[in-house]
This record gives structure tokens, C-alpha cells and sequence, in this order.
């Protein structure tokens, strides 16, 4: 039943923007259709005498969008737009790389939703004359049940019936993903702050052991230095008692008490350090009960990265079966395409059949 070869679509404008979609839950946050910019294309299907946005990420396709006049495509900045498509009751957005790329884009598609206004005018206009032709002709008047079985409310009610189903699927589709997306989102959020508290953690006890480190050696080097002044007070008191001149003892006695004066220094030195020592092990302690919570956010981050396993891998069977349920509705739509044309063109010939 194909009595005209049907034309394949062709592309007539081509740009690479980043995807999004409204969340089907919130209205308001977009979700990315993609991870990296694809190529966004409108095509033309002259068969049809209609128009569609289209952009295929991988295997699937992200945008399949059949351009009405009732459409508008808004800027909300200066790289960004949108438009709603009742249809697939979305709203899709496009992140452009420059502020040109958003102008073209902006411009082709006022360019191809005039093309489709105007195609629908023809359309109408068409339907019109071939209905006053069929009214004007009273010797058919006795064949409604041909009109109305091939007529544009049955068709019409079909359309509606499919867009109902296809777009329920659809919906369904997209709420399991966004739930998905949301566990996996507040799971790499609550993963990424724990590695955050166990490097300023780790940071700190690196910290600790520096200072602990520094504070040992400054107190063996005073405590070196208070030994070998020791040593030499007696190696003076030594040398003193073996009846040295009146000049010599002056110098040692002044010598004795310098030194005595830098021990008592030292001594008090020490006891500060020992002070510090105290407050090491008050360190040492807090540093041990920081490993302990550091263990237990590695236990878990384990199990956290196990469960973002098992919500990956649930989220790859929802992208599988919503791959399936794609390839399926776009069969259902081919399918409905061709019996949609096969009863036009029936009609079609049925109209040139009365008219002779």
C-alpha cells in the first residue's frame, strides 16, 4: 500500500550545544541528557512537508522533536535556551559555547516554525477544498460511513490515543531516572565530604607529628648543652683547687656564674619543654582517636562506594529498559505513521475515485 515513494528527511541545519531537560519532578532543576556536547540537527522530511529536531547521543536518541508553530524558543542568557514540547511534555535546553551559536540556533528556528505554520495553512487549506468539493457534489452525499472511517476525526482520535500512551511511558521513563540521579548525586556529595574531613585530618596529624619531632630535638640539644656545661663548672672548680693566682680565680668565679646563670636558664627552658612534652601526649592521644574516625569514615566511604555500585548498576538496567521502551514507541510511531499515511492516501484515492 505505497503507491508514493516516501523521502527520507535531510538535514538543513547542524550545531553542537550541551542537553538538558526539565525534571519531570521539581519543574524548575535541569537534568543533562548528555555528558558532553552533540550535535543538535533539524531535518526536513519533504514527503511530509514537515519539520523535526533531532540529536542522537550514542545509541539513543536525546532530542526527537516535531517543530509546531505554537513552539517558542527562549534565551534565558546569553548561551543558554529552551523550548517546550507538548508532545513529549518536556522542556528542553541548550548550553552553546559562544553567544552566536545561541543566535543562529535562535534564528533557524523561527525560520523552520514559520516554515511549519505555513505548511499547515496548506494543509488546512487543502482539506477545505476537498471537503466543499465533496459537499458539492450531490450524487456522494449517501456515503458518510467511507468519510467518517478515513475522515480527520478518526484520525485525530488515534493521534490523541498514542500521544497519551507514548507520553505516560515516557513520564514513567523519566522519573525513575531522576530518581536515580538523585540517590547517585547525594551519594557522591556525602562520599566527596567525608574525603574532605580525612585529608584535613590527615593534614593535621602530618602537622602534629612535625612539631612533636621538632619539639625532641630541641630538647635533647638543650639538654646536650646543660651536660657540657655542667662538665666544664667542674672541670673549673677542678682547676680552681689546685691554688691558681687571685686573677685566675676572678675569671673562673666570673666564668662560674655566667654559667650557672645560662644552667638556670636552660633548666627553665627544659621545664617549658617538658610542659610541651605533656601536651604531645594530649596530641598523641587526640591523633589516635583521629586514626580511629578516620577508620571508621574509610569502613563508610566502603560501604558508600558499594552502594553507588549498586545504584550504577540499577541505574544501567533503567537505561537499558528505557532504551527498550525508545526502540519500542519509535516502532509504535513508525508503525502509526505508516498506517497514518496508508488511510490519507487511501482517502486520497477514494476522493479521486468519487470525483469520477
Amino acid at each position: 500500500m505505497f503507491p508514493h515513494h516516501r523521502e527520507r528527511e535531510q538535514p538543513i541545519f547542524s550545531t553542537r550545544a550541551h542537553v538538558f531537560q526539565i525534571d519531570p519532578t521539581t519543574k524548575r532543576n535541569w537534568i543533562p541528557a548528555s555528558k558532553h556536547a552533540v550535535t543538535v540537527s533539524f531535518f526536513y522530511d519533504a514527503n511530509r512537508n514537515a519539520y523535526r529536531i533531532i540529536s542522537v547521543g550514542g545509541t539513543k536518541a536525546i532530542i526527537n522533536c516535531t517543530v509546531t508553530p505554537s513552539m517558542t524558543f527562549t534565551k534565558t542568557s546569553q548561551k543558554f535556551g529552551q523550548w517546550a514540547d507538548s508532545r513529549a511534555n518536556t522542556v528542553y535546553g541548550l548550553g552553546f559555547a559562544t553567544e552566536q551559536q545561541l543566535h543562529q540556533f535562535s534564528e533557524k528556528f523561527k525560520d523552520v516554525k514559520d516554515a511549519a505554520r505555513l505548511a499547515r495553512e496548506k494543509s488546512q487549506d487543502k482539506e477545505l477544498a476537498n471537503t466543499a468539493l465533496t459537499i458539492a457534489a450531490p450524487q456522494f452525499s449517501q456515503s458518510p460511513p467511507v468519510m467518517c472511517v478515513n475522515g480527520p476525526e478518526d484520525k485525530l482520535f488515534r493521534s490523541q490515543s498514542a500521544d497519551i500512551t507514548l507520553a505516560s511511558e515516557k513520564e514513567r521513563i523519566k522519573k525513575m531516572l531522576s530518581e536515580g540521579s538523585i540517590c547517585e548525586i547525594n551519594l557522591e556529595a556525602e562520599l566527596f565530604t567525608l574525603q574532605d574531613s580525612n585529608s584535613k585530618l590527615v593534614a593535621a596529624l602530618h602537622e602534629a607529628n612535625a612539631n612533636v619531632e621538632q619539639w625532641k630535638k630541641q630538647l635533647a640539644a638543650y639538654q646536650g648543652e646543660t651536660e657540657r656545661l655542667r662538665e666544664q663548672v667542674s672541670e673549673l672548680e677542678a682547676h680552681g683547687g689546685q691554688g691558681p693566682s687571685e686573677l685566675l680565680k676572678d675569671e673562673l668565679t666570673q666564668s662560674l656564674e655566667e654559667l650557672e646563670a645560662l644552667l638556670k636558664a636552660k633548666d627553665e627552658e627544659i621545664h617549658i619543654l617538658q610542659s610541651k612534652k605533656a601536651e604531645y601526649h594530649e596530641m598523641e592521644h587526640e591523633r589516635d582517636e583521629a586514626i580511629l574516625r578516620l577508620r571508621e569514615m574509610e569502613m563508610r566511604s566502603s560501604e558508600l562506594e558499594r552502594r553507588i555500585q549498586n545504584t550504577e548498576q540499577t541505574l544501567s538496567n533503567s537505561l537499558e529498559e528505557r532504551d527498550r521502551m525508545d526502540t519500542e514507541i519509535q516502532r509504535a510511531i513508525e508503525i502509526l505513521d505508516i498506517k497514518i499515511f496508508d488511510l490519507n492516501d487511501l482517502r486520497q484515492s477514494l476522493v479521486k475515485l468519487l470525483d469520477k
